[in-house]
């Protein structure tokens, strides 16, 4: 039974509703239409799963040209609630498609990166936008909000301080990340990291043996001794890639918080699998 004191929040992508359940807390509902299996790329809300949100006071999304379905959704949310772009406010950077592009005709380019989670600072100010929002759905339970953030931003410190103990065991050298698709930039800009998404644009389509041939021939130039799968990814081209060229087919990555059941997990799992890799044996 849902007590009388929460206010009802919808997320609309996974590391959202996690943010969302730590600094809200026993005070906010959080209905979360997405799961920890949806793609935040591709995903867009039916009649049936909007009709469990009525009554929301905030919808949180992503933001950065994500969610291709938003305009749509401001339009029938209406004055009822607001919607809110958590990451409208956070730094941004250039050069990187979304997911839903992949799968479109022709070669659409974002002018922003989307996948602003993957910098571990944005999350902890995303941490204090999700908050304000809170305090002006809920001013009677500011308090409470802005402890709860204040605990988990520490956490995020902590988690910081982690992941940069442990990829100072990667030389600099060493900092080649090549993944399927561009969804790491974030985190290549943090730790100075070199990226090579291999897959481009489009997930699906098999270069051809001209163009793998000139990738491989890039990538050993750029001395990169893994390709790192995404776990939502097509491994067929990356094993195409890989076979004979000496180039190693790592662990997937997580790109969108899916399959997981914390920030915090995801990004321990991710650094966690490049550094396993990429940092000289002992």
């Amino acid at each position: 039974m849902i007590a009388a004191a929460q206010i009802k929040v919808v997320s609309l992508h996974p590391l959202l509703t996690d943010l969302l359940q730590n600094i809200g807390g026993e005070h906010v509902q959080v209905i979360d239409l997405i799961g920890k299996t949806g793609d935040p790329h591709h995903f867009e809300p039916d009649a049936h799963q909007l009709k469990s949100t009525a009554g929301a006071k905030l919808y949180v999304v992503s933001g950065k040209g994500l969610e291709p379905y938003l305009p749509t959704l401001k339009n029938i949310v209406g004055a009822s609630a607001k919607v809110v772009e958590v990451g409208a406010t956070l730094p941004s950077r250039e050069g990187a498609c979304t997911h839903a592009d992949h799968e479109h005709e022709g070669e659409h380019h974002h002018d922003i990166d989307p996948h602003w989670w993957h910098s571990i600072e944005n999350f902890r100010r995303a941490t204090q936008v999700v908050t304000a929002e809170l305090v002006l759905a809920d001013p009677g339970h500011k308090a409470a909000f802005e402890k709860n953030a204040a605990q988990y931003r520490q956490r995020l410190e902590e988690l910081e301080r982690w992941a940069r103990k442990e990829i100072a065991k990667i030389p600099k050298e060493n900092r080649h990340l090549a993944t399927a698709h561009d969804a790491f930039g974030y985190f290549c800009d943090d730790y100075q990291f070199t990226a090579f998404p291999v897959q481009g644009i489009n997930r699906e389509q098999t270069p051809a043996t001209a163009e793998l041939a000139a990738l491989i021939k890039t990538l050993k130039e750029n001395r990169v001794v893994a390709i790192f799968p995404e776990k939502e990814s097509n491994p067929k081209i990356l094993e195409t890639l890989t076979k004979d060229s000496g180039i190693i087919l790592a662990d997937s990555l997580i790109a969108d918080g899916t399959n997981v059941d914390s920030y915090e997990e995801m990004i321990r799992h991710n650094i966690g699998t490049i550094v396993k890799v990429l940092a000289p044996a002992k």
